[in-house]
């Protein structure tokens, strides 16, 4: 059995595709062979990308105000929390945020803004702060702005916008126990509004959020399909006042061979721990990078993060190292 998870990651390498019931084996692999299934996720993830690992910076560019009622989100419109509320940060916060991204040895910059979808003027905003980031700085800019409408991807494309991030969450048949203000449909048609427009998608999932295994493993299959070239991971994390305030997460061990799933499912995609993954993969953390290849530092939305000198030394003490962005040449 522990020599299994090897083969399989040599047979992937030599273009096998897995099945959903190898991703069904992976999540119910016993505890003591979570170190072969490691070993064979990192023999992919070297693969593709050495041991580097990729650090991404979020900023909350707009927070709270939100119409929609993600039963996960501290700022839905059905939350009672005491998250942040305020309007679009101005341009000159959000140049600051991208130095402060390049400080914390990050190469990509997230703006993040709450909302069912942004106006034409929130998009003139962010398009400006991107112009000005992208002449200063080295960085890859990844927007979250929420469902994008006709045209708005093309603008963002334009401005210098690299990535989009809009995740499915999870699978289409659970998505309605989740949210009733959009459909799971509306998330893929933004994913592929991004694609059409030249700009890299990204999609992820949240896990612990009441779905089976087969709609997470599916799910995952589902991001396979629209080919997101980044795939954050999420672990469902908690927050008092919102309609899943009262759910487990997800325990550590289940964590990492989610993560293992999602590598061996998409061996060359980037596969990025995301939120939750402090409060619920805990000591285990470190152990994360053989299978992805990319975190968060700093604080997320509305929860906080590790601290980012905690995270570059767990990387340098795994033997991996941070991922160096190119610098462009002088014009």
């Amino acid at each position: 059995m522990n020599n299994s998870w090897n083969c399989l990651a040599d047979e992937v390498l030599q273009g096998k595709k897995v099945t959903k019931q190898d991703g069904l084996n992976i999540l119910s692999v016993p505890d003591r062979d979570i170190l072969s299934l490691l070993n064979g996720a990192y023999k992919l993830r070297y693969h593709y990308y050495a041991n580097d690992v990729k650090l991404n910076m979020i900023v909350n560019a707009k927070s709270g105000l939100c119409p929609e009622d993600c039963g996960y989100c501290a700022q839905s419109s059905i939350a009672n929390t005491d998250a942040d509320k305020y309007p679009l940060l101005d341009k000159d916060s959000l140049v600051k945020g991208a130095k402060e991204a390049m400080e914390r040895k990050a190469g990509t910059y997230c703006i993040v803004a709450s909302g069912r979808g942004p106006t034409e003027k929130e998009v003139d905003h962010v398009t400006e702060a991107v112009k000005e980031i992208k002449q200063e700085m080295p960085l890859k800019i990844c927007a979250c702005l929420g469902i994008l409408k006709e045209g708005q991807a093309e603008r963002l494309k334009a401005a210098g916008v690299d990535r989009y991030n809009h995740n499915l969450n999870t699978h289409k048949d659970h998505h309605a126990a989740i949210t009733t203000t959009h459909t799971y449909e509306d998330r893929e048609r933004t994913v592929n509004h991004a694609k059409n427009a030249g700009i890299s998608p990204c999609s992820g999932v949240i896990a612990g959020m009441g779905e089976t295994d087969e709609q997470l493993i599916e799910t995952l299959f589902a991001l396979k399909e629209l080919d997101a070239d980044s795939v954050p991971v999420n672990f469902l994390h908690p927050v008092k006042g919102t309609p899943l305030e009262d759910r487990d997460g997800v325990a550590p061990m289940r964590s990492l061979k989610i993560l293992a799933a999602a590598r061996y499912i998409l061996p060359d995609k980037e596969i990025r721990v995301s939120g939750g993954r402090e409060v619920n993969i805990r000591s285990l953390q470190p152990l994360t990078l053989y299978a992805a290849n990319s975190i968060f530092v700093g604080d997320y939305l509305t929860t906080g993060g590790q601290k980012v000198k905690d995270d570059h030394q767990m990387i340098e003490d795994m033997g991996f190292r941070v991922e160096q962005y190119a610098v462009p040449e002088p014009s």
